[in-house]
């Protein structure tokens, strides 16, 4: 669906007037309304497969005018509003692996984990959630067999729409998912099914939380679009998106659920072999994977969920324009990157580079840093020559030319949410854990095909600590790491620090409520039926 980012119906709101989208009042309880009128929009096969196409840019795009003008959602500036922008940041701000310059608000939070109910980024990514919730829920609402029967639709055309509905269950999924990994699935709660405008949405719970994101994946799965690398479905919700997404809930299942849970390893196995059996091929390259052209190279074999950019059709200050652009700056030459310039922000730390053999990807090809004029120590968070430069993600097409936005504002680059690598890894996860259905020989065989493409040594067994060690050498910057970490045990005692950690130079243990994000405080003025999380 990449460059079909169709605005005109696409300018999907919250009804009213979006003033702040500031509670689960404005996010959950309303239907969004269309430029076009809803009936007229759904009788139309054409305009349904945009709307759909809507909920996939919703991830990408941030507004309904792009790349500022009409926001999705207010109370920060349009481009820090962003889905993947803000997914990115928790994810990865928050850990080891990425550290950012600016003094933007409280985002500098982030950086030293000291974050509150009133943090405004934190607001932004959970209204980013129930926004694009609450899109998902009107699709499937207005997109039931009896819906479409009455407004004319059949034949072809209703199998089709299945498999869209289908897509946006997925989508809708993910996004709880979301809910739970980082607010720990003490949310509001709506499906297509609850009420429109007339009462609060009421708060859920973790466990069944998670059950309704099973429950959903497994229910959709029969009707997603087959798995499997093709281009036909690239870019797409298919049934290995599925898979992957089952095998990250039950991955963490203990973090979600409490260790006394039972454990779920086995059912990450089950999931993993399924798409391995789907033939995704692992990119020959490992650079290959975050160039402009992802969606064309050898990388597409690799990727199986991707958020898609078109520097031409998605344009935005959010998503890879943001990953881009902000990584650059120091002695860095922007036209290396396909872009017009650096906005000095993003750079890693110590902790990242220290998994590598050397820094400049000698003893293992995923090493991807800047370091001329860059210390690896860093003193002082605001200034970006502290800290090795990350050049993993290039608006550069794998034969070195420029993408498609010929201002190098907006890349092509397509970011890497799932892929076949992550699979192997988590299979090995799960082997290590005590599941069943897969065997020691094929963890060390997956972990070895990633460090073959590596060029990096050959290992002939494994432990745990190198799994985490394995998963931040192949994703780091990828929106994995917090996740990660608190399901190993390292994201806030002391046991293991990472500078700025806690707010110090040299780190230090921060309270365990961290590792879950507060309700924001504008959601527990709106609706008497939520309750903050423990420690805020």
């Amino acid at each position: 669906m990449k460059n079909k980012f169709i605005r005109s119906l696409a300018a999907v709101m919250l009804a009213a007037s979006l003033a702040p989208l500031s509670s689960c009042v404005g996010e959950l309880e309303q239907s969004p309304s269309f430029l076009s009128n809803t009936d007229t929009v759904y009788r139309d096969p054409a305009q349904i497969q945009q709307a759909l196409t809507r909920l996939y840019a919703t991830l990408a795009i941030s507004g309904q005018q792009g790349p500022a003008g009409l926001p999705d959602i207010t109370g920060i500036d349009e481009g820090f509003s962003n889905y993947l922008r803000q997914y990115w940041k928790a994810q990865e701000l928050t850990t080891d692996e990425a550290i950012i310059a600016w003094n933007d608000g409280n985002l500098p939070d982030y950086n030293r984990l000291t974050w509150n109910a009133n943090n405004e980024f934190v607001r932004a990514m959970y209204d980013r959630i129930f926004y694009q919730v609450a899109l998902c829920n009107d699709f499937i609402r207005q997109t039931t067999d009896a819906k479409l029967s009455e407004r004319g639709i059949s034949g072809d055309n209703l199998a089709t729409i299945k498999t869209y509905r289908a897509e946006a269950r997925f989508l809708r999924a993910l996004s709880y998912y979301h809910a739970l990994d980082m607010f720990g699935g003490n949310v509001p709660f709506a499906t297509e099914e609850s009420s429109v405008g007339t009462t609060l949405p009421p708060q859920t719970n973790p466990a069944a939380l998670f059950t309704y994101i099973e429950s959903e994946l497994q229910a959709a799965e029969a009707d997603l679009p087959n798995a499997g690398p093709n281009v036909v479905n690239y870019g797409r919700a298919t049934k290995a998106a599925a898979w992957t997404l089952l095998a990250k809930l039950y991955l963490n299942s203990k973090t979600y659920l409490g260790n006394s849970s039972q454990d779920r390893w086995s059912d990450v196995i089950t999931n993993c072999n399924k798409v391995i059996a789907a033939n995704y091929q692992l990119a020959p390259e490992y650079r290959l994977l975050f160039l402009a052209d992802n969606d064309r190279s050898a990388a597409n074999r690799e990727i199986i969920f991707p958020i898609n950019f078109d520097g031409v059709r998605t344009k935005t200050f959010g998503g890879m324009t943001f990953i881009v652009h902000a990584a650059i700056g120091g002695s860095m030459k922007a036209s290396d990157f396909g872009v017009n310039g650096g906005w000095f922000g993003l750079r890693t730390k110590k902790n990242l580079v220290d998994l590598f053999p050397d820094p400049n990807g000698t003893g293992d090809k995923r090493a991807m840093f800047y370091t001329a004029g860059q210390s690896k120590e860093i003193s002082d968070i605001f200034t970006f020559t502290d800290g090795y430069a990350v050049t993993k993600f290039k608006n550069v097409t794998s034969t070195g030319q420029a993408g498609s936005d010929a201002t190098g504002d907006f890349p092509d680059t397509d970011f890497p949410m799932f892929r076949l690598a992550d699979v192997y890894l988590m299979y090995a996860e799960a082997v290590l854990r005590g599941g069943t259905g897969g065997s020691q020989a094929d963890a060390v065989r997956y972990v070895n095909l990633l460090r073959t493409r590596a060029q990096a040594n050959q290992v002939t067994s494994l432990t745990l600590d190198d799994i985490l060690q394995e998963r931040g050498r192949e994703l780091y910057w990828e929106g994995h790491r917090r996740t990660d970490l608190i399901r190993f045990g390292r994201f806030t005692g002391g046991n293991y620090v990472w500078p700025f950690k806690g707010g110090t130079p040299e780190g230090r243990g921060v309270s365990d409520n961290l590792r879950i994000f507060p309700i924001p405080t504008t959601d527990l003025t709106a609706n008497p039926n939520l309750k903050q999380n423990p420690g805020y």
